[in-house]
């Protein structure tokens, strides 16, 4: 009996303490290797970037909250990086894969990716974010899916397809690099490709619904996109459950993804899917094809016409773009439960991109100051109180007219600010603005310069939430953003000419008080470079 009493003791307690473990988040472990390939999407050869031998690279298919550990194995002849575009990144700008957060990965060598799309559900990518590698490929899709117990407000499809559709040049990324840095504009895009292709095909079968997660992974310019004789219902913009409207053709612009339901509801034939440049006085189409798997048929008749320039019809579809308050997200409860709207701003700020020469060379420039990268990422620089890397003092809340000038420039905010932002575009091109480390509301679309009676036009009810937002020309957009997530996040023009050259800098979100509850720490296997180089990790 003695002996039996601290067993039944033991057998209790062990028992006791398994009803309050906490199961953790599965775990996904992936390997990918970056090469050069060669291949020709527009009729002649190039040089091309591979993952695990694939172009575009492999679709990261995930849940809520799984762990992902990515070990990327660099084997090109430049040092490399990936980010992932609207993965938020909670409280872990250190795996933002962005060269203010990251040291690229040395040829070579690798790099173990470590990071969760916590909370968050939709349709994401992921692309190179050194030099003009996105120029040659390395991008892929990011599906992250509900969890099992949590509701999606549709019908699950019969099938999901991601087109990654976007602008492109047969012109080498090296060339295209030395291009810019000689001081001079690029050209304009050779032709547009869907995955990879000038075309492809998407079958299913008659009378199913099917989603197809649509992403401008281009360079340059927005498109639109249209499926011959089909509606297109909207569901999910970057990770928000939305309204359910019916469109005949999207617009997506540069860094923008959507999903949306198309059933297979015609004659069973085949259809053009077509997607046209927007806003350039040259057209560029690419043609695929919506196979009906009973189809006797090819495709057939003229390409669907899409809107040409049209800038006020492509602002008022933004408009109806609207959040569904009814509907969870990633989390069971719903989304209209946080009441942005009735939040009054901590601090407005009003960012103007611009063209101009600087040292004799064309730059691009957010309040006069035109970014420059640092040697060292300018997180490690504040982890290891390293001096000189970047100012705080250059870029300011609004445009100055000052000179325009070179900068590591950074912003500084609190934790737990909540934003105005605005966007103004003097320019005469669609401008695109994407938010590291969050999403946001776009509450306002205007024509002309932004000014304070802007806001009684503001959707302050049932904006979505979403972390790329486009600026027409000569126009304003404004967007609301809660500074919930502390970090080092990059805040930059979508299009890649104009962020290499300059338009962007950094949001330093902080907190004084260190804490893991607030920002996890330097991660182990950190990569260190230029004055970082010998710090302890």
């Amino acid at each position: 009996m003695k002996t039996v009493l601290p067993l039944l003791i033991i057998s209790i307690l062990g028992v006791l303490s398994c009803g309050v473990v906490k199961a953790e988040d599965p775990y996904k472990y992936y390997t990918w290797t970056v090469t050069y390939g060669t291949a020709s999407p527009l009729g002649v050869p190039q040089q091309i970037i591979l993952i695990n031998g694939q172009f575009p690279g492999p679709r990261l298919d995930v849940v809520t909250n799984d762990n992902i550990i990515l070990n990327l194995i660099n084997k090109l002849d430049q040092p490399f990086l990936l980010t992932w575009n609207g993965i938020k990144q909670r409280k872990n700008s250190w795996q933002d894969g962005v060269l203010g957060t990251n040291c690229p990965i040395p040829p070579n060598s690798n790099f173990t990716y470590k990071f969760q799309p916590k909370d968050q559900i939709g349709g994401y990518t992921y692309f190179p974010s050194t030099g003009m590698h996105k120029a040659a490929g390395g991008f892929g899709a990011i599906n992250v899916y509900a969890r099992p117990r949590i509701p999606v407000p549709y019908a699950i499809p019969a099938g999901d397809f991601n087109l990654l559709i976007g602008d492109w040049y047969k012109s080498n990324h090296k060339g295209l690099q030395a291009y810019l840095e000689s001081g001079r504009s690029l050209t304009f895009p050779d032709g547009i490709l869907v995955n990879g292709q000038t075309g492809t095909t998407f079958s299913g079968d008659q009378g199913k619904t099917y989603m197809f997660r649509i992403s401008n992974m281009g360079l340059s310019t927005s498109f639109n996109f249209r499926i011959q004789g089909h509606k297109m219902k909207l569901v999910e913009v970057e990770g928000s459950n939305v309204v359910q409207n019916i469109y005949d053709s999207l617009d997506v612009h540069v860094g923008q993804s959507i999903s949306v339901l198309v059933t297979f509801d015609q004659a069973p034939k085949d259809y053009y899917i077509v997607a046209s440049t927007r806003f350039t006085r040259k057209i560029l189409t690419t043609v695929s094809v919506l196979h009906y798997t009973n189809s006797q048929t090819r495709v057939s008749g003229p390409i669907p016409a899409g809107p040409t320039y049209q800038v006020h019809w492509s602002m008022q579809q933004a408009r109806t773009y609207r959040w569904n308050l009814t509907s969870n997200a990633a989390r069971p409860n719903p989304q209209g439960s946080f009441h942005y709207g009735t939040i009054k701003p901590t601090r407005t700020i009003v960012l103007s991109n611009s063209a101009s020469l600087i040292n004799g060379k064309k730059r691009y420039a957010v309040n006069g100051v035109s970014y420059i990268n640092a040697d060292t990422p300018l997180k490690l620089a504040d982890h290891f109180n390293i001096p000189g890397v970047y100012s705080t003092n250059t870029i300011q809340a609004s445009p100055s007219g000052a000179t325009p000038m070179l900068a590591t420039s950074v912003m500084q905010a609190s934790l737990h600010d909540f934003l105005e932002i605005v966007f103004q575009n003097n320019e005469n091109t669609v401008q695109s603005w994407h938010l590291d480390g969050y999403d946001f509301w776009p509450v306002g679309y205007g024509s002309g310069q932004w000014s304070q009676a802007s806001r009684k036009s503001y959707n302050l009810v049932d904006a979505l939430t979403r972390h790329t937002v486009q600026v027409y020309p000569n126009s304003w957009s404004v967007i609301y953003v809660s500074l919930d997530n502390q970090g080092m996040w990059n805040l930059r023009s979508s299009m890649w000419e104009r962020q290499y050259l300059g338009q962007q800098f950094y949001l330093r979100v902080f907190n004084p008080v260190r804490s893991l509850a607030n920002e996890y720490d330097i991660p182990s296997n950190a990569l260190l470079c230029g004055r970082a180089v010998g710090r302890r990790s």
